[in-house]
């Protein structure tokens, strides 16, 4: 038996959209059943031009927090180097309520070079970026779990840092760390996540997760109890037009051939969707939560929802 049931999500992220059709796209995938929604935490977009119009993450996803009831809310993921974690271990528990205990704190290292430079971010080195995500991880669970922590570390000092109110999820809300460094990162996905995030074929998939589970072996953690879940392209029952510029996007986004990059997408009808979720859940990715270069269709949400999440739970029963 999985330790983790099949879910799926979808991270719309919030470039391209008007308010009313991103709240309008919130409010039916929340209705049709899909398990967590998830916003993005970049200042600029990061397809197609830079300068295109693009929300704020954190407010965008407190304010479509009201807009949903049902699933997990939370973003895919939030760049550390953006904000102390003090700071964010305070926006998180002030989610958590407003959500009514649906908040995931999605967290990452940060990778969007041009992004930080142009905005003034500092840009560390990929090993002090990584310390500095361990760091605050460590601060950020213990605020929330314990309330106070104190920190001498590297890259953080803190002194009988507070967070109050508490958090409603006990002992507080999970943590998803997106990402893929074999040395590092899944080191510190195997030490401190609930979640890991991550994108790549089955192979891949099933490699990183083998390298994650040595990581836990060596520090006691089992990390069968970490959810595992992928970034994928989606495309359902689309035209071969659309079919084609959905496979050109997931192509350029893992560097893959055309039929590599199809192996590697919830796309076509519900068969080839069905087969898909099934070759990646045999390597224990339980959570598919669906993206796409250009804005959802609600219509096309709905569908899938009825004819693939269904038949999913079905089978699951």
């Amino acid at each position: 038996m999985k330790a983790h049931p099949i879910r799926f999500g979808i991270a719309t992220g919030q470039q391209g959209y008007e308010w009313p059709q991103l709240k309008h796209l919130w409010e039916t995938a929340d209705r049709a059943g899909y398990d967590s929604l998830w916003t993005g935490d970049h200042l600029y977009a990061i397809f197609g031009e830079p300068t295109r119009p693009n929300f704020e993450g954190w407010a965008t996803l407190a304010a479509l927090s009201q807009c949903t009831t049902r699933a997990k809310i939370g973003s895919l993921v939030n760049c550390n180097g953006f904000r102390n974690p003090c700071l964010t271990a305070k926006m998180a528990v002030t989610l958590d309520h407003t959500s009514a205990a649906r908040f995931i704190l999605g967290i990452g290292a940060g990778w969007f070079e041009p992004e930080h430079r142009s905005l003034g971010f500092d840009f560390k080195p990929t090993a002090e970026r990584l310390g500095a995500l361990d760091e605050a991880c460590r601060i950020i669970k213990a605020m929330l779990a314990e309330g106070q922590t104190t920190l001498r570390g590297k890259y953080y000092q803190v002194t009988d840092a507070t967070c109050s109110p508490r958090p409603l999820q006990e002992p507080r809300p999970p943590l998803m760390i997106a990402g893929q460094g074999e040395r590092l990162l899944l080191r510190i996905v195997a030490q401190h996540a609930e979640l890991w995030n991550a994108y790549g074929s089955v192979e891949h998939m099933q490699h990183l997760i083998d390298v994650m589970r040595r990581h836990g072996d060596r520090m006691g953690r089992d990390v069968d109890q970490i959810e595992k879940t992928i970034a994928i392209p989606f495309c359902y029952r689309a035209s071969r037009e659309q079919e084609k510029a959905a496979i050109q996007f997931a192509a350029a986004l893992g560097r893959r051939s055309p039929d590599e990059a199809r192996r590697q997408m919830i796309i076509g009808g519900p068969d080839e969707c069905l087969d898909t979720v099934e070759r990646y859940a045999r390597c224990d990715v339980t959570h598919f939560i669906l993206i796409a270069a250009r804005s959802f269709e609600p219509e096309e949400l709905s569908r899938f929802a009825d004819e693939v999440i269904a038949a999913v739970r079905t089978r699951g029963r």
